[in-house]
């Protein structure tokens, strides 16, 4: 009696709760409301309530929490409207639910149930194990992206609220949640201007897959928050003065890097926490009408008190990124001796930079005509999916270089400008303007100076192309180029050339199995196209017309009927040559490596650790099965963990190492410091004196009194390795102690 008195209670506390986020979620929606509004929220709620009531979430708590809380996500953080949070609040109920499309259509209408559509094929995207499927849907969903944003921007929001949530769930979840977070949301986030939620995603996928790193920068942040605080009011302090004497009308702050930005300086430029000079960033909003002058005074006035650099100057007031971004920003010597970055913008182009693609058509009326590269970029993407043939994780790699990378401006003969990712060349632009320019291109005037079209851009140039009407796409362009759209442009047209070499094979082929009195079908086609290793009928019609293969080679096939069957002594020769690799991928795991693995089972298994990371016990790891090398282990934060467990979710299995302190894993540091006399003897000393490390090898480099090398050692644990760092680093004369991964070696 007592535990159903219990329950009862519970499930009313629940109710208020539940109750309570969606009251806070209608105030927040308050100034967006119009009449007949609030029914239809009100409705999309009791709709969203009523289909999730039996499901909760892995912390325990009822599912609704999560629509509600992505809803209100929607609107306080990206600024969308009542639409979206009708679709936010519904967005899982197809997927996981009774509720149909054509229910949400009646009560919502087309647009909501188009929304919802999307995002449901959003969430189809990670569960599918076809790569070339999930290719396939990425598509759609850049599609989705171009026709209406909002779709994207909802997945966002529904990605930053499981981010934020997901404690709860299994370790290999959280691993590849957070690499695909990494992997694609992230990039989307920023590319679609909403940078506080890019930051936030990218701190949260590094909480989970470098944890001890993420802890110790979070607990560094803490520990110097008095001294940045006290920084950076004296920083102020002459600004806000002289802002004030100048009847500016104006907000100014500093705020800290994200904990994501502060590791990849240490990592990129090879220093401490405490080297890192830009942990900071002073931003000042003005509220103005003459944007452009006033953000400009606004920098006179801070250079007037601090001197700054010229190379870290960038200017997105003139010229704004294509993701709308305006800005103004540079770096300058602060008090002490320190750089400080300042970051000026209005109170526009602050929404635009914090609210990205919604606050950029709140403003689209009223502006002058630099917002339309956004609706441009959203145009390009709709051009790059044009390409009816596309090799699966090419084109996602691609894509992600060509829309979510660093971008260069340069500008036609007429002076027009266009945004290419950086290292983008001559032929990249010529296919930018027109994909038979692109094509018949033979070079390029940069800058009124002659270059061949491989020739690589940069920010400014001029490019004039020259074209002539022989000219015709060959296989060496595709190293030429870097943007998505140049790439698939040149594969179609080589393609198109390959058909109509190949259908002369194709008729050559037919007239030899008419003589054999064998029959033209399929399955006698691909018998000759598995014999000769060739992915596609269309290869082997290739190979023979351009004589690879000759038609007398298919009178080695016999006839059986109207039938082909291959060679027997080539069936031979296969199986050697794969008993052969078998072999040799056999030789490469090292004698008593032990993994276990957590499946559905626990058990021992052989693998092989993967070059790209080489780990060593004590790294956080997971298995990655390869579909030819057996299964791999990498270190979660490997290089390419995040394209991995992204991509391949279905092929990643949960490991710990095993222990076992009779095996010993190669590794290796890199070193730098001061060419000391004696230095590499107090090395030598640390490594098989003190620590009785069996070290295989040694290199150093020395130049201009300062010295560079990495050191081979074989080691049981990770604990040795960070011991021995630490070691290092502590003698004088040593800079820096760096584990060194298999390929930088």
């Amino acid at each position: 009696m007592l535990e159903e008195e219990n329950k009862i209670i519970a499930e009313e506390e629940e109710k208020k709760l539940i109750l309570r986020e969606y009251r806070s979620l209608l105030r927040a929606l308050k100034h967006r409301l119009k009449k007949g509004d609030k029914r239809l929220v009100r409705r999309a709620f009791e709709i969203a309530a009523d289909a999730h009531k039996d499901m909760r979430r892995k912390s325990g708590e009822p599912y609704i929490f999560h629509p509600l809380a992505v809803a209100k996500i929607v609107v306080e953080e990206i600024g969308l409207g009542v639409t979206s949070v009708i679709c936010a609040l519904l967005h899982d109920t197809v997927e996981d639910t009774e509720v149909t499309l054509n229910e949400i259509e009646m009560e919502f209408g087309i647009s909501c149930s188009k929304i919802v559509e999307g995002l449901t094929k959003i969430s189809n995207v990670v569960e599918t194990k076809n790569t070339t499927q999930q290719v396939e849907n990425f598509k759609k969903i850049l599609l989705t992206l171009a026709d209406d944003p909002r779709v994207i921007l909802i997945k966002i929001a529904d990605r930053l609220h499981n981010m934020r949530t997901m404690d709860s769930m299994s370790r290999d979840k959280q691993l590849k949640i957070a690499s695909e977070t990494t992997f694609l949301y992230a990039p989307l986030a920023m590319r679609l201007g909403l940078y506080e939620i890019k930051s936030e995603l990218e701190d949260l996928s590094m909480k989970y897959t470098e944890n001890d790193v993420f802890e110790e920068i979070t607990q560094k942040l803490r520990d110097t928050k008095r001294e940045r605080t006290k920084y950076i009011n004296e920083f102020i302090k002459p600004i806000k003065e002289e802002l004030e004497r100048n009847h500016f009308d104006f907000e100014i702050y500093g705020r800290p890097k994200s904990i994501h930005s502060i590791w990849n300086k240490i990592k990129t430029k090879h220093v401490t926490f405490e080297e890192v000079y830009d942990l900071f960033a002073i931003r000042i909003i003005l509220n103005t009408n003459t944007e452009k002058e006033d953000c400009w005074k606004v920098f006179s006035i801070i250079t007037n008190y601090y001197q700054h650099s010229l190379e870290r100057l960038r200017d997105w007031v003139s010229t704004p990124k294509s993701n709308g971004y305006e800005a103004l920003h540079t770096t300058v010597m602060g008090p002490g001796g320190k750089w400080v970055e300042v970051q000026i913008r209005t109170n526009r182009m602050n929404e635009i930079a914090e609210k990205g693609l919604a606050a950029h058509w709140k403003y689209k009326d009223g502006s002058s005509g630099q917002e339309s590269k956004l609706d441009e970029w959203l145009k390009h993407i709709k051009e790059l999916l044009q390409n009816p043939d596309s090799n699966a994780m090419d084109f996602i790699q691609d894509l992600k270089k060509d829309i979510l990378g660093d971008e260069i401006y340069v500008y036609t003969p007429q002076g027009d400008m266009r945004i290419l990712p950086t290292g983008s060349t001559s032929l990249d632009f010529a296919f930018d303007i027109h994909s038979e320019l692109g094509k018949t291109c033979i070079g390029a005037k940069v800058n009124y100076k002659l270059v061949p079209i491989g020739h690589e851009l940069k920010n400014a140039d001029q490019i004039e192309i020259i074209t002539s009407k022989k000219q015709k796409p060959q296989p060496d362009w595709l190293n030429m180029v870097v943007t998505a759209k140049a790439k698939s442009r040149i594969k179609y047209y080589l393609k198109e050339e390959k058909r109509i070499i190949a259908a002369d094979g194709k008729e050559m082929l037919f007239r030899k199995l008419d003589n054999m009195k064998v029959a033209t079908h399929s399955d006698n086609i691909n018998e000759m196209v598995n014999y000769y290793k060739y992915t596609s009928a269309l290869d082997l019609y290739y190979a023979i017309a351009v004589h690879t293969i000759e038609l007398k080679e298919i009178s080695k096939f016999t006839v059986i009927g109207d039938r082909l069957e291959a060679p027997k002594e080539a069936e031979k020769k296969v199986v050697a040559r794969e008993d052969f690799q078998l072999d040799l991928s056999k030789e490469m795991p090292a004698k008593g490596y032990e993994l276990v693995l957590f499946g559905e089972s626990s058990d021992k298994i052989e693998y092989k650790l993967a070059t790209c990371c080489q780990p060593i016990p004590g790294d956080d790891v997971f298995g990655f099965i390869t579909s030819s090398e057996g299964l791999k282990i990498h270190r979660t934060n490997c290089p390419n963990a995040s394209t991995l467990l992204a991509n391949y979710g279905h092929r990643v299995i949960k490991a710990k190492w095993a222990k076992n302190k009779e095996i010993s894993f190669l590794t290796g540091v890199k070193i730098n410091g001061i060419d000391d006399v004696g230095i590499i003897n107090k090395i030598t000393n640390v490594v098989s004196g003190e620590l009785k490390m069996n070290m295989r090898s040694m290199s150093i480099d020395s130049a201009d009194g300062l010295f560079e090398g990495t050191i081979m050692v074989f080691v049981n644990h990770k604990e040795e390795l960070d011991d021995l760092c630490t070691r290092l680093e502590e003698l004088e004369g040593i800079n820096k102690v760096l584990r060194l991964d298999m390929e930088e070696r």
